[in-house]
């Protein structure tokens, strides 16, 4: 398991025509867009709209019925999920580049989960016409929705793994290693998740509860392996994370 932080989406200016429009430049440098040419990306962003959601606001609700698409400019959202019995956990973190809401839309059912600013967001949105209507006409953007519902589907999978067989500690290092993948930047000693993280938000993704994830990142902490206050975590030492998810 690579231990690297990946590198971070380039957050570039939202250049807009006469009529108010944005330009292909919005999503040109997302890798979701990456096999799409520069007029596809054109049409594509100025089929959009800019949503702006301050950081607590919710880009929609569980419950809801899909009216929209989104894509994620700029920013950290939330994926949470009430189950039958009252309890809630996180889905997903999303950042620059992923979707949100696309399920509903496409199923033309309530949307599952709620997508929560943990930052403010700057997104793009679509209606579900529009979107199938693009996706009609560029087949290498439905194939780039494809790539994404696979990755999401693989990370649930790899969970759900964990959730069956591995002992606590495990999924523990193994919810901190993917928020480093998602949204890890390099800082001076270690690398840093680059956006508010609770211990309760851990907890939640690793199926476990806010005592057992405190008790392990306090002697973590002990061990020089990450170093963290109120919403925030540094991983120091990499590889004694990735050893500690991958041992028997």
């Amino acid at each position: 398991m690579e231990s690297a932080a990946l590198p971070r989406p380039k957050q570039l200016p939202l250049r807009q025509d006469a009529s108010g429009r944005l330009d292909g430049s919005a999503i040109r440098h997302l890798e979701f867009f990456a096999r799409l040419d520069d007029s596809a990306c054109g049409e594509i962003a100025r089929e959009s709209q800019i949503a702006h959601i301050r950081k607590g606001g919710a880009l929609f609700a569980q419950g809801e019925m899909p009216r929209r698409l989104f894509l994620i400019l700029n920013g950290r959202s939330k994926a949470t999920r009430v189950m039958s019995e009252g309890s809630r956990i996180v889905v997903r973190f999303l950042g620059p580049g992923d979707l949100a809401g696309y399920v509903g839309i496409f199923d033309d059912r309530a949307y599952t989960t709620t997508a929560l600013a943990v930052t403010d967001i700057i997104a793009l949105c679509w209606s579900r016409q529009a979107f199938f209507a693009l996706m009609a006409r560029y087949p290498a953007l439905a194939v780039a929705v494809i790539r994404g519902i696979g990755r999401f589907l693989e990370e649930a999978d790899a969970r759900l793994g964990e959730a069956a067989t591995q002992r606590v500690e495990r999924r523990i290092a193994h919810a901190i290693l993917r928020l480093v993948r998602q949204a890890g930047r390099r800082v001076d000693g270690g690398i840093e998740i680059s956006f508010p993280i609770t211990r309760r938000d851990i907890a939640l993704m690793a199926g476990t509860n806010l005592y057992t994830v405190s008790r392990m990142l306090s002697g973590w902490e002990q061990r020089g392996v990450v170093d963290g206050g109120r919403q925030h975590l540094v991983l120091r030492d990499p590889h004694a994370l990735v050893r500690i998810a991958e041992e028997e």
